[in-house]
C-alpha cells in the first residue's frame, strides 16, 4: 500500500505542479504581467515546486537526509539526464548570458554548499549541519540572483496576449495545484522512509534516485517540449536555473524549517554536480562553439548511468 501512494504521490507531485503554473499564469495575464517575468517567476517556482515540498516536508518530519539528498540528486539529475536527453532530440544551443552568468552561479553553489554544509571538516566539530543561519545565507543569495535576473533583462509587454480566463477559474486551479502538491509530497516522504525500512537501504539513497528523478520530471518534461518545438535555448536555462532555484532557494528554505544534518559522505555527490558542471562547460567551450550536440548529450546520459550504477553498488557493499 505504501509503494502504491509514493506512486501515487509523485502523480499528484507533478499534476499539482502543472495545474498551479496553469492558474497562475492566468492570473498573472490577467492582471497584465509580461510572459517574461511570469517564466521567470510563476512557471520556474511551479517547476521547482516538486522539489520544495518534498525537501521541505522532509525537514519538518526530520529527515534531512531526504532534503539534502533530493537537492544534490536532483541537481545532478538536470545536468546530466536531462541536458543529455535533451540533447539527443535537438542540439542545444547555449547563449552567451547562460557561459556568463547560469555557468558559474552554478559553480559558486556548489561551492557555497561545501563551505556551509561542512562544519566537521572545515571547523573540526562533530557533526556538520546546514544551520538556520546557513539557510539564511542561501536565501539572501537567492534574492540577489532573482534581483539581477530582474534587472538586466527586459520586461516589455508590447503586443503580448492576456489571459481571457475568469478570475475565480486561475484561483481554483492555483488551489488544486497547491492541494495536489501538499498530499502528494506527504505520501513521496512518507513513502520513502517505508521504502528504505522496507528494502533496507538508507533514505539518502532513495532522495538521491527515485525521488530526485521523479521530482525533477517537471524539468524534463518541460526541457524536452522545448527542444521539440525547436526552442532548445529555453530547456538549458530551464535546467541550469532550477539547480540554482534548488541550491538556494529550496535548500534554503528546507534548513529554516529544521537544521539539515550533512553526512559528509554527501560531499561525494557535491563532486559529482562538480564534474557534471565541467563535462557541460567543456563540451560548451571546446566541442562545437555554443552547442551540446547529440554525442555530447549520449556522454552526458552515460555519465548519469554511471553515478546512478555507483549508487546501487555502494548502497548493495
Amino acid at each position: 500500500m505504501f509503494f502504491v501512494l509514493f506512486v501515487l504521490g509523485f502523480v499528484l507531485l507533478i499534476k499539482g505542479a502543472d495545474i498551479l503554473v496553469e492558474g497562475s499564469s492566468s492570473l498573472a495575464k490577467k492582471f497584465r504581467i509580461s510572459n517574461f517575468i511570469i517564466g521567470l517567476t510563476v512557471v520556474a517556482f511551479g517547476t521547482s515546486a516538486p522539489e520544495l515540498v518534498v525537501s521541505g516536508l522532509a525537514s519538518y518530519q526530520g529527515s534531512g537526509d531526504i532534503a539534502i539528498s533530493n537537492v544534490l540528486g536532483s541537481n545532478i539529475a538536470n545536468t546530466l539526464l536531462i541536458l543529455g536527453s535533451t540533447a539527443l532530440i535537438c542540439p542545444l544551443v547555449v547563449h552567451n548570458r547562460t557561459v556568463r552568468r547560469e555557468i558559474p552561479l552554478n559553480f559558486f553553489s556548489i561551492f557555497l554548499l561545501f563551505l556551509l554544509s561542512n562544519d566537521a571538516l572545515i571547523y573540526g566539530v562533530q557533526k556538520s549541519f546546514i544551520s538556520r543561519v546557513d539557510a539564511s545565507i542561501l536565501l539572501f543569495t537567492f534574492v540577489i540572483f532573482l534581483f539581477f535576473t530582474f534587472r538586466s533583462s527586459s520586461s516589455r509587454v508590447d503586443g503580448e496576449e492576456f489571459s481571457e480566463e475568469p478570475v475565480l477559474k486561475s484561483i481554483l486551479f492555483i488551489l488544486l495545484g497547491l492541494l495536489g502538491l501538499s498530499i502528494g509530497g506527504k505520501w513521496i516522504v512518507d513513502g520513502a522512509i517505508q521504502i528504505a525500512q522496507y528494502f533496507g537501504v538508507s533514505k539518502s539513497f532513495v532522495g538521491l534516485t527515485i525521488i530526485a528523478i521523479g521530482t525533477s520530471l517537471p524539468e524534463l518534461a518541460a526541457s524536452i517540449m522545448a527542444a521539440m518545438k525547436k526552442n532548445p535555448d529555453l530547456a538549458i536555462g530551464n535546467a541550469l536555473g532550477s539547480n540554482l532555484f534548488n541550491s538556494f532557494w529550496i535548500l534554503g528554505s528546507s534548513a529554516l524549517i529544521n537544521p539539515l544534518p550533512f553526512d559528509i559522505s554527501n560531499n561525494i555527490d557535491l563532486v559529482v554536480f562538480f564534474g557534471a558542471c565541467v563535462l557541460l562547460t567543456f563540451f560548451i567551450v571546446f566541442g562545437k562553439r555554443l552547442t551540446i550536440i547529440k554525442w555530447e548529450g549520449a556522454v552526458m546520459l552515460l555519465a548519469y548511468l554511471g553515478y546512478l550504477s555507483y549508487l546501487v553498488l555502494q548502497q548493495a557493499s
